[in-house]
C-alpha cells in the first residue's frame, strides 16, 4: 500500500513546469520556428557570402585594371621563363639539379622535407689533422710589478699595461709574429704561415697590479688605433694561459688554419668544384618545372650555395695570402659564375626575394674577398683587369626590383588559386602541433577558415596597390635607390597595417621587409662599385706608384667609365691618405656625407670600402 503511494506520487511545481517546458520546446509549432529561423540564418548567411565573394570580385578587377593600366606586373603568367633547350640549360648538366635544387619554397616554410638527393656530401672539407695538437705559441708573456727586476735574458719588447703607444707595438709584434691573415669567409681566421714557421717571442709587461688574464690578452690583440695593415687577432683567434708565476702563454686557438692547411683540406672537393665550372658554361638557367603555382616550383639549394661559395672564398683567401693571385682569382671568379644559378636567363624573370637577397649576399662575400686582395695588394694587373669586368656585370639593383614584382605576382596568383586548407597549411603547417583552441583564437587561423572568397579578393586589392610602392624606391633610368621614398613607403605600409582588417590580414604576413631588402641591396651594390674603382686605384698604384688625386685620372686607362653613388646620384667620394692609402665610400642611406665614418649597425654612417 505505501509502495503504490510512492509510485502514485505527483511531480512537485519545479518537474511540472521543466516538464511543460519541453513538451512544448519540442512540439511541431516550436520547431518549425525554429527551422525557419535556421533557414533565414542560412540565407542570411549565403547572401552576406555571395555579397562579398561579388564585392571582392569587383573591387580586385577595378584594382587589376588600374595597376596594369600604369605599368604594374600583376600577372604570374607572363613572369614564367620560357623553356631552353637542356643541352644549353646549367641545371641539365651532370649533377647540377641534384646538387643545387631543392623541391619547393612552399615545403621549405611549410618544414616539409625538401632535401636535396643523396649525393654523398659534396664540397664539403676533409678532416683536418692537427685539431688536437697543441696550439701554436705566439708569445711567451711576463708581467712585472712595481719594484721587480726584469727577467733574465734579452726580451723581444717591454711593454707598458695601459699605454695607448705599447698596445699598438703590442699589436704590431702578434701581427708579425703570424704574418699576413683574413678573416676567412665561414669567419674562420686563416694565416699565411704554418705552425712551423711561427717563432715565439717574449714579451714583458710592466703593470701597477696584476691584471686580468683576459684583460692582458685584449691589451695585446685589440688596438683601437689606426693600425690596419694586417688583420689584427680578434677575440676568438687566441688563447691565454697561465704558464707559471707572472708568466702566460699566448697560443692562436685550435679554429685558426693556415691557409696551405685550408687548401688541403677543401682539395677533395676539386673535381666537383671543375664539373661546376663546366656547367656554368652553359648559356641559361631554368629548373625543370611548369612554374604554374608560384611557391610550388623548384628552388635552388640555399645551403648548398653558401656552402660552396664560402669554400670558395676562403680557397681564394689562402691563395692571396701565399701571393698566388691568379690561382686566387680562379677561384673567386667562380664565385661570381655561381649566382648564375640564382639570376641567370631566363629563370631571372621571376626569381623570388629570397632567391635575390642570396646573390645579393654571396655577391657581398665576392667584394670581399676582393677588398681583402687589395688590403694585401696581392692582386696583379691581370686579375684587377679581370676582377674589374666581372664587377661591372652585377646589377643588383634590376634583379631585386624583378624579385618585387615576382614577389607581387606570385603572392597574387597563390591567394587568387589555393583553397582555405591550401592557404592554412602555408600560413600555419609550422604550428600544427598548436592546440585547436589556441588556433581557434588567432584571428587569422579563423578568417582564412571562414572568410568569403571575396576577402581574398579584397588582400589581392592590397597587396596590388602597395606593393608597387616599394618597386618604385628604385630609379633603374638613373642606377639610384632612392631612401626617402623607400623610408615613407615604409611609414605608409606600417600605418595601414597597425589596425586588424580582414581586407588586409593575409597581405600584411604575405609581405615581406622590403625597405630592409632595398637597403642591404643598395649597401651591396655600392660595394660591387666601390670595389671596381679600388682595382682601378690599384691599377693606377702598380702603373705609377701611387694613387692619384683624384678618380678621374683613372678614365679612359684604368676605367672606362666611373659608376656614380647610388645613393643621391653624384660620385663616390675619395681622398688620399698621409699613409699613402685611400678612403673611397658612399654618402650612405641617411644622404649625409660624415666624412668617410663608417659605423657598423646603423643607417647613420657612410659606407666606406672596403
Amino acid at each position: 500500500m505505501i509502495e503504490n503511494q510512492h509510485s502514485a506520487r505527483k511531480p512537485g511545481p519545479a518537474e511540472a513546469v521543466l516538464r511543460r517546458f519541453g513538451r512544448w520546446l519540442f512540439s511541431w509549432p516550436v520547431m518549425r520556428r525554429w527551422l525557419f529561423a535556421l533557414a533565414c540564418l542560412a540565407t542570411l548567411t549565403g547572401l552576406f557570402y555571395a555579397v562579398e565573394n561579388w564585392r571582392g570580385k569587383q573591387a580586385w578587377e577595378r584594382c587589376r585594371r588600374a595597376q596594369e593600366a600604369k605599368g604594374e606586373v600583376l600577372d604570374w603568367n607572363v613572369l614564367i621563363p620560357a623553356r631552353v633547350p637542356d643541352e644549353q640549360n646549367i641545371y641539365q648538366a651532370p649533377r647540377m639539379a641534384e646538387w643545387f635544387v631543392k623541391s619547393s619554397l612552399a615545403k621549405a616554410i611549410t618544414g616539409e622535407s625538401s632535401k636535396s638527393r643523396n649525393t654523398n656530401s659534396p664540397f664539403s672539407l676533409g678532416p683536418r689533422q692537427d685539431a688536437k695538437k697543441d696550439p701554436a705559441l705566439l708569445a711567451v708573456v711576463t708581467v712585472v710589478l712595481p719594484n721587480e727586476p726584469l727577467p733574465p735574458g734579452k726580451a723581444d719588447a717591454v711593454l707598458r699595461f695601459g699605454d695607448p703607444a705599447d698596445r699598438e707595438q703590442a699589436v704590431k709584434l702578434l701581427d708579425d709574429i703570424i704574418g699576413p691573415s683574413i678573416e676567412g669567409a665561414r669567419a674562420e681566421l686563416i694565416v699565411a704561415r704554418t705552425r712551423e714557421q711561427i717563432k715565439p717571442r717574449h714579451l714583458v709587461v710592466q703593470a701597477d697590479t696584476r691584471p686580468a688574464q683576459k684583460a692582458l690578452g685584449e691589451f695585446l690583440t685589440r688596438s683601437p688605433g689606426p693600425y690596419q695593415v694586417g688583420a689584427v687577432l680578434r677575440r676568438g683567434a687566441w688563447v691565454i694561459a697561465p704558464a707559471g708565476s707572472n708568466v702566460f702563454h699566448m697560443s692562436l686557438a685550435a679554429s685558426v688554419y693556415a691557409a696551405a692547411e685550408q687548401l688541403a683540406l677543401s682539395q677533395p672537393a676539386v673535381p666537383d668544384l671543375d664539373l661546376l665550372r663546366q656547367a656554368l658554361k652553359r648559356p641559361f638557367a631554368r629548373m625543370d618545372s611548369d612554374y604554374q603555382l608560384p611557391f610550388e616550383r623548384p628552388i635552388p639549394d640555399f645551403v648548398r650555395l653558401r656552402t660552396v661559395s664560402q669554400m670558395l672564398g676562403q680557397r681564394a683567401q689562402s691563395y692571396l695570402l701565399l701571393g698566388q693571385s691568379e690561382a686566387a682569382w680562379h677561384e673567386l671568379a667562380l664565385v661570381h659564375d655561381l649566382c648564375r644559378l640564382l639570376n641567370g636567363k631566363p629563370a631571372s624573370e621571376c626569381p623570388m626575394l629570397v632567391e635575390a637577397m642570396i646573390d645579393v649576399a654571396i655577391t657581398g662575400l665576392y667584394t670581399q674577398v676582393i677588398g681583402d686582395g687589395l688590403r694585401l695588394q696581392t692582386w696583379r694587373e691581370p686579375e684587377l683587369a679581370a676582377l674589374q669586368q666581372q664587377l661591372t656585370d652585377v646589377n643588383l639593383l634590376s634583379l631585386v626590383r624583378a624579385a618585387f614584382v615576382a614577389e607581387q605576382a606570385g603572392s597574387i596568383r597563390t591567394f587568387e588559386t589555393y583553397s582555405h586548407g591550401e592557404l592554412k597549411k602555408l600560413f600555419f603547417s609550422n604550428r600544427d602541433h598548436q592546440d585547436p583552441w589556441e588556433k581557434l583564437k588567432n584571428p587569422t587561423y579563423l578568417l582564412i577558415t571562414f572568410a568569403p572568397r571575396g576577402w581574398m579578393y579584397q588582400n589581392m586589392c592590397a597587396m596590388a596597390t602597395r606593393a608597387p610602392l616599394i618597386i618604385h624606391s628604385f630609379d633603374l633610368t638613373n642606377n639610384q635607390v632612392l631612401p626617402p621614398k623607400a623610408d615613407d613607403i615604409r611609414k605608409q605600409i606600417d600605418t595601414t597595417f597597425s589596425t586588424f582588417s580582414p581586407y588586409t590580414f593575409l597581405a600584411q604576413q604575405a609581405t615581406p621587409n622590403f625597405v630592409k631588402a632595398t637597403s642591404t641591396t643598395a649597401r651591396n651594390q655600392t660595394l660591387v662599385n666601390e670595389a671596381f674603382i679600388a682595382c682601378g686605384l690599384e691599377r693606377y698604384r702598380l702603373a705609377h706608384g701611387q694613387y692619384p688625386e683624384t678618380l678621374e685620372a683613372l678614365v679612359p686607362q684604368f676605367a672606362e667609365k666611373l659608376p656614380h653613388d647610388i645613393i643621391g646620384g653624384q660620385p663616390l667620394k675619395y681622398h688620399r691618405t698621409a699613409n699613402g692609402r685611400f678612403v673611397l665610400y658612399s654618402i650612405g642611406w641617411n644622404e649625409k656625407d660624415d666624412g668617410g665614418v663608417a659605423r657598423d649597425g646603423t643607417t647613420e654612417a657612410d659606407w666606406v670600402w672596403p
